[in-house]
């Protein structure tokens, strides 16, 4: 750790960590003995851990059992209590948290599938604000995480728009945050691959970084056996490069976790395995993030920050068991404050440093420093397939004179990616109607069958055939009003939740195209439909005309202005409205 004597200012450098404990009661296996080593592996981390996000910590006694270990080094947390199992969700700190909400998400999983237990434990984003120095300035907001599980491989992933659109609600409160003039963090096990939709949205509309992106361009997009990875023709990687260089936190071979039921059980019998770092991995993956942004503020007082370094930690295995202490790896940063503004020796105007300087031996990556620089953030792109505009979002200051340049848009993803959103959510949704009239329609049928029931009841004189007659219409009838109340209520909820997603994004995409085209994106795409497949110098022409069109129209629509103004009937109004005066 270095940071300043003087508390009135933020420290130098901030050391963050983000780690699934996978803490799930009755279902993990050595979960208190585990709890408990992760606490101490935390407090013995370096560089020391000052702001922590965990995830799948479902208990206060677990979490009570990290503290024990960790207080001395974070002596501020927060447990965060949501749904009917809890959100898994905790946030430690060296600094006070002044302020904390937990946000539940819209979408979160269906009821029905109880077995996977998304919809029950109330998932959502722990939001902390925390302040790290005496001045107003001097505050992070911290948002974790911890988005829904993929059951299958994507596209046919049936939560795939659950989680996308969880996606977008964390970039939503990180943007709200960073306009703000705070500084951000996102932390969590985001359940998502670099490449994927999930990720092009909180890296374009928050305005974020990935980490680990911003210090390894060259990174992975997924797993080896991804279709995106195996385009690159790379080799597969070994363990070792996937820590180091991938940042790869699950599926790693050197995660006992991880393995087949053989080896685990041998591990348990205590059998000493090891695995060699070399070992070819191509199941490891990155699912574990840690996002960065700076406040947008025009303030000289504001405090910027920058991406020093990022790891992957928390390999090491219980100290008794041999295993590993949780199904994922952790994922560490340190992000360092930037020098601030200094005047200059002529004219008396200010001289700041800019943001993108090299302030430390390491190679420091930044973002725009918004405050000294008229772009506030360009989409960067976090793949070679990615299908990011690199469109910059610029703060225009009140003009003297009317402003007519194109109107303000933030960075956005290129409309055909908006339009694979849109796809997926009318797909779903689709689906979504379908399940809600077989319900419904189940708890019709459960109704007339127990009716049916009743009446055979009452004709039927054997015991027998009357108590098979009312088991059966009790256990139709409960059956029939937990699909009503599903297909009544929860799809209803559900449906709603989507509309409000589909309607966001269908905004996004408009200026998306507004942005590409100038500010007439409906129309420049209409007009290119219009067009099809002809030559480049042919739709030039064309938009020529239609500009020129769009002149004469005008100048028509003001010759026509001054007709009617120049009107007795005009005047008469004009008059009459004088009078009343």
């Amino acid at each position: 750790m270095n940071h300043d004597d003087d508390r009135s200012e933020a420290p130098s450098s901030i050391n963050v960590f983000t780690y699934n404990s996978w803490g799930l009661k009755y279902i993990a296996k050595y979960r208190a003995e585990r709890l408990q080593a992760t606490g101490r592996a935390i407090a013995t981390t370096l560089p020391t851990p000052e702001i922590v996000g965990l995830q799948e910590c479902w208990t206060q006694e677990d979490y009570l059992a990290i503290r024990k270990h960790t207080r001395h080094i974070l002596p501020h947390g927060k447990f965060y209590f949501s749904g009917i199992f809890g959100g898994g969700l905790a946030i430690l700190s060296k600094w006070p948290i002044v302020e904390s909400n937990m946000v539940r998400y819209p979408l979160n999983g269906r009821p029905t599938a109880f077995f996977r237990g998304d919809w029950y434990v109330g998932k959502g984003i722990a939001c902390a604000t925390i302040q790290i120095g005496l001045r107003r300035e001097d505050v992070i907001e911290v948002f974790c995480t911890h988005l829904h599980a993929p059951y299958e491989r994507e596209p046919n992933d049936s939560y795939l728009c659950h989680r996308t659109a969880q996606a977008w609600e964390m970039a939503r409160l990180m943007r709200q945050a960073i306009g703000r003039g705070h500084a951000v963090l996102g932390l969590g096990d985001f359940n998502m691959v670099p490449s994927s939709l999930a990720h092009q949205l909180i890296t374009t509309h928050a305005p974020v970084q990935d980490v680990w992106k911003a210090l390894h361009p060259d990174s992975s997009l997924g797993a080896a056996s991804h279709p995106l990875e195996k385009e690159r023709r790379k080799e597969t990687p070994n363990a070792r490069y996937n820590l180091q260089e991938n940042g790869a936190t699950c599926d790693s071979v050197l995660n006992t976790w991880r393995w087949s039921k053989q080896q685990q059980k041998k591990l348990f019998k205590g059998s000493d395995i090891t695995i060699d770092p070399t070992t070819l991995d191509p199941r490891a993956k990155r699912l574990d993030y840690i996002f960065f942004g700076n406040g947008l503020s025009d303030s000289s007082r504001s405090t910027q920050w920058a991406i020093d370094s990022a790891r992957v930690g928390m390999t090491n295995r219980h100290p008794d068991l041999n295993c590993s202490l949780s199904d994922h790896f952790s994922v560490e940063a340190t992000i360092v404050r930037l020098p601030k503004a200094q005047k200059s020796t002529h004219n008396g105007q200010v001289k700041r440093s800019s943001i993108h300087e090299q302030t430390n031996a390491g190679a420091l990556q930044s973002l725009t420093n918004t405050s000294l620089h008229p772009t506030l953030y360009t989409s960067y792109n976090p793949s070679p397939t990615s299908s990011l505009l690199p469109v910059p979002v610029t703060r225009t200051p009140s003009p003297q004179k009317p402003n007519l340049d194109p109107p303000f848009y933030p960075a956005c993803l290129s409309p055909s990616t908006y339009n694979e959103i849109l796809t997926l959510i009318v797909t779903y949704m689709g689906r979504e109607h379908r399940q809600r009239r077989l319900r419904l329609g189940h708890f019709l049928l459960s109704i007339l069958v127990s009716i049916v029931c009743f009446i055979a009841i009452w004709w039927t004189n054997h015991p027998g055939w009357s108590f098979l007659l009312v088991f059966v219409s009790t256990l139709n009838f409960g059956g029939g009003i937990i699909d009503g109340l599903i297909g009544g209520l929860f799809v209803g909820s559900e449906l709603r939740a989507l509309k409000e997603f589909h309607w966001e994004i269908a905004q996004a995409k408009e200026m998306a195209e507004k942005s590409a085209y100038g500010g007439h994106g409906i129309d420049r795409r209409i007009e290119e439909q219009e067009i099809g497949d002809i030559g480049s110098t042919q739709i030039d022409d064309i938009r020529v005309k239609n500009l020129e069109n769009e002149k004469k129209s005008v100048e028509t629509e003001k010759e026509l202005w001054e007709k009617v103004r120049g009107s007795e009937v005009y005047q008469g109004k004009e008059n009459m409205r004088r009078i009343i005066r």
